[in-house]
């Protein structure tokens, strides 16, 4: 029996990269007989950011009121994700970006194992490296690293094909009461925030007893 799970996500989210973590190693720690299929769904916390980002200081301080309340924040989710392995390096960013071209990313990959592991790496390149995630170059740079072909991934990203799909993805998450994330559907089961690793192996072994997943055909 296979249990599907959607995450909705950001990858300028702090709270959705620790997310993303704790499900790896849920994921890591269920009986063999339990096969999860996870999709990674898009959303922009700033739909209206320019395309070519704007400096992380500037935005924050003017977001949040004062960048030492900004930088306090900051230390917060460095501290929640020690526990799950995640670094922050705050410090390596310098802008803010825009992350549509990040999603119409994810949106090419492959489902399964090579989605998963394409959105692990963006988030790693933003977090830990400060790399700009808005950037097309870059993006097919981290793209072939998993595994893909770099022109082609550089092709798609310069042009238009499924933007308008993925601007339909998005409308429909909000439409369906998604405003923050991250955000999770395991086998329908809605799931809201960072929640702990032993609440997601709860949710997803409850759905596999009550057989709530998709059995494989034939």
């Amino acid at each position: 029996m296979k249990i599907s799970i959607s995450v909705t996500s950001d990858f300028i989210c702090p709270w959705c990269r620790i997310a993303e973590a704790r499900l790896e190693k849920v994921l890591r720690m269920l009986p063999s007989g339990v096969v999860v299929d996870v999709d990674w769904k898009p959303f922009e916390l700033n739909p209206d950011m320019p395309a070519e980002g704007v400096d992380r200081r500037t935005y924050r301080s003017t977001k949040f009121g004062s960048w030492e309340y900004s930088l306090r924040l900051d230390q917060h989710t460095v501290d929640a994700g020690r526990a799950d392995n995640v670094i922050f390096n705050y410090s390596a960013i310098q802008r803010v970006p825009n992350t549509f071209a990040s999603h119409r990313l994810i949106s090419l990959a492959a489902p399964g194992v090579e989605k998963t592991r394409l959105v692990k790496r963006i988030f790693q390149a933003y977090f830990e490296e400060g790399l700009d995630i808005g950037n097309v170059h870059i993006l097919s740079g981290l793209a072939e690293e998993c595994g893909m072909n770099r022109e082609d991934v550089l092709k798609f990203l310069s042009g238009h094909s499924g933007v308008e799909n993925l601007r339909q993805q998005e409308a429909r998450a909000r439409l369906d009461g998604i405003n923050s994330v991250p955000f999770f559907d395991i086998a329908g089961t809605r799931v809201s925030g960072a929640v702990g690793a032993d609440l997601l192996y709860q949710h997803i072994m409850g759905a596999y007893h009550h057989g709530k997943g998709e059995c494989d055909e034939h």
